[in-house]
């Protein structure tokens, strides 16, 4: 009778004991998820200092689509920025132009825009309307008003690479050499993906095209030289930002320095959002 006693009591206590263990755990979990909560809430509420800039908008180049700007796009939202992203039909330099006008128009004040490679030519002429405040260059094309792509760099014998011919006067990088040509940086199977969604771009309209505007002549810009590019001349990139008086960061790094390096180009960016406020 007693042992039967003193092991009901036992069972009573370990009960006991595990009812509070089961309330501190359920504690500690709402403790977490409020934690959790309050961290999101402060990450969504990051506000910007007065007078930065909080628009930013990037352009992608020729053989890429706007998903290249991802780890950039992160980087700058998780600030505070609103970031957008323009997706080029590639089929002229002013349907391009006006693909990038349209995102302009809906922003609610001014602008930093971006480009990459063939995105230069579209930031310099879209870089007129009198919202954009800054321009940055990423391994782009920085042109002036009469000057063609193919004449500047055909100065620096430098551009390595195969290009396949599409119907239609467009072309694309050959998937089987895009990795080594466009973007050596990056692991096999992140180029494989943007072997395969590249868009297509008319060699005469868009890449032959030319700029009405010179926006880089009135207006602050930054410049992203990327080393390693074996697509642009990094030394025509660095005489291109040192003809526009551009704030020049290089960074080593393949042509996709977008996309390989994008805490760094993320840094620039940010930096030309305080074009306006003094105290940077």
């Amino acid at each position: 009778m007693k042992k039967l006693i003193f092991t009901l009591s036992m069972g009573l206590l370990l009960c006991s004991c595990n009812g509070k263990k089961e309330e501190q755990k359920s504690a500690d979990e709402v403790t977490t998820i409020e934690n959790v909560a309050e961290s999101t809430d402060s990450e969504s509420s990051t506000e910007l200092a007065d007078g930065v800039i909080k628009n930013v908008i990037l352009v992608h180049g020729a053989f890429a689509d706007g998903s290249g700007w991802k780890g950039v796009y992160e980087n700058l939202t998780k600030k505070g920025y609103n970031v957008t992203i323009v997706q080029l039909p590639e089929t002229s330099l002013e349907e391009d132009v006006k693909a990038t006008q349209r995102l302009i128009d809906i922003q609610d004040g001014d602008v930093v825009l971006v480009g990459h490679s063939y995105g230069g030519l579209v930031i310099t002429d879209a870089g007129a309307d009198d919202k954009v405040k800054a321009l940055v260059y990423v391994a782009a094309h920085m042109p002036d008003v009469g000057e063609k792509i193919a004449e500047m760099k055909a100065k620096y014998h430098h551009e390595k690479g195969s290009v396949i011919k599409l119907d239609g006067g467009y072309v694309m990088i050959d998937p089987k050499t895009f990795h080594e040509e466009f973007a050596a940086d990056l692991p096999k199977e992140t180029t494989d993906f943007m072997a395969k969604s590249q868009v297509p771009i008319h060699i005469e309209k868009a890449l032959g095209g030319m700029v009405k505007n010179a926006s880089w002549k009135t207006k602050p810009s930054w410049y992203v030289v990327a080393t390693d590019d074996i697509k642009v001349s990094p030394e025509l990139q660095r005489d291109l930002a040192k003809r526009a008086n551009s704030k020049v960061t290089e960074v080593k790094a393949s042509h996709a320095v977008f996309a390989s390096q994008p805490e760094k180009v993320a840094e620039v960016i940010e930096d030309a959002t305080y074009v306006n406020n003094e105290e940077r």
